[in-house]
């Protein structure tokens, strides 16, 4: 069977430009949600996964779902402390951070409203477990003091946090000494200051999780069997980089459903607009129908042909769809984390699987648009053709 020229194809679009620049237009504007979606949930996913370690180990109280949630006591965090196959630092201290943490309000810079933020104490060996957390400006608050960092998104994010401010919670004056960048990760939307401190002027007598590094990654299995075997703790360990990783689901799962449910109406408006263009492409060109017919191309060369006409409006509407997306990229945003009720600052995220998934969906819209009026046209008599033309 022979098939119908793709220049022909590609003419025919060119001749008909207002009413193939509309469609494409319609289609690119789903595609553009469809992308955007997409791209925010991989963006709060990467953001979160990239805050947690492969090599570091996270203890929380069984059944908490978040380190807001957990508690544990000081004679439980020093037990800890003890357990073989700990990293040490260059002093020999384990690498162990038992650290409260808390949330408190803080008005955005945007409209002045109030905000949950994520208060972590923590101290020298807690950053030294968070290699990618630097201080960019100032320094990093004393040991012992009121003094508290900031993270790159917060400083951004709310008002009143700029280096050698003040801010009052539980109680204090705490004084801003330094602002930190932890590579995009969810620490970026914290604010930091000394553990100790921070149990005190919280009333708090246990802390929140308890952090430490392995020496050996192989014996997380075993380290994890002694933890929960031990009656005296009543916690679970988990890999920090996984906890982090669950930490995103609840909120990349509604943004996917409610997303790709608004991706999905707006698409049939789509369908039915390349389906009514395709259909007056028919109606259109009968004449010319009939003379391929004529020439001896069959019914499926004609088919394909309208089909292929309407891919390629699907493929123009997916690439201007997906480039308009990909400047989201240089957005930041922030979101309330399901898991923490506070602030999460995060960027869009393309990848090449959302790429791939949106053609696809581009793609599959152009099927669905193109397929009847393309059955219309291949069913059509030739001497009806030639009559009408």
């Amino acid at each position: 069977m022979r098939a119908v020229p793709f220049a022909y194809i590609a003419r025919n679009l060119w001749v008909r430009r207002v009413t193939t620049g509309l469609t494409a237009g319609g289609m690119a504007l789903v595609v553009y949600v469809f992308a955007t979606v997409l791209m925010m949930s991989e963006g709060i996913r990467s953001t979160l996964v990239a805050t947690g370690q492969p090599d570091n180990v996270m203890v929380l109280r069984k059944g908490a779902g978040a380190e807001i949630n957990s508690g544990i006591e000081r004679g439980q965090a020093a037990i800890l402390a003890t357990l073989p196959g700990i990293a040490t630092d260059a002093l020999g201290r384990p690498l162990v951070s038992a650290e409260p943490v808390v949330l408190i309000n803080l008005p955005k810079r945007s409209n002045g409203k109030a905000s949950n933020v994520t208060v972590r104490g923590t101290s020298g060996l807690g950053l030294q477990l968070r290699p990618g957390v630097k201080i960019v400006e100032g320094r990093m608050f004393r040991p012992g003091t009121s003094e508290i960092v900031v993270g790159q998104a917060t400083a951004a994010g709310f008002a009143g946090v700029e280096i050698g401010a003040s801010l009052r919670f539980a109680g204090r004056d705490w004084q801003i000494v330094g602002r930190y960048d932890s590579g995009r990760s969810g620490f970026d939307s914290e604010v930091w200051g000394d553990a100790e401190q921070m149990l005190q002027a919280f009333r708090r007598n246990a802390y929140s999780i308890v952090v430490f590094r392995l020496a050996d990654p192989v014996r997380f299995e075993a380290t994890k069997a002694l933890i929960e075997g031990d009656p005296r703790l009543a916690l679970e360990a988990k890999p920090e980089i996984r906890f982090y990783a669950e930490q995103s689901e609840a909120l990349a799962t509604f943004i996917n459903i409610l997303g790709l449910s608004l991706a999905v109406i707006f698409s049939i408006g789509a369908v039915v607009g390349a389906m009514i263009t395709m259909f007056a492409a028919v109606a259109q060109r009968t004449g010319e129908i009939g003379t391929l017919r004529a020439l001896g191309f069959r019914r499926g060369a004609v088919l394909s042909a309208f089909l292929a006409e309407s891919l390629l409006l699907a493929v123009l509407g997916g690439v201007v769809g997906l480039a308009a997306a990909s400047g989201m990229q240089a957005v930041d945003v922030s979101t309330t984390n399901f898991q923490t009720f506070a602030e999460l600052a995060f960027r869009f995220v393309l990848t090449p699987a959302i790429a791939a998934q949106t053609m696809g969906f581009a793609l599959a819209m152009g099927v669905v648009g193109g397929f009847i009026p393309a059955w219309r046209a291949a069913r059509l008599q030739i001497v009806d053709c030639l009559r009408a033309a």
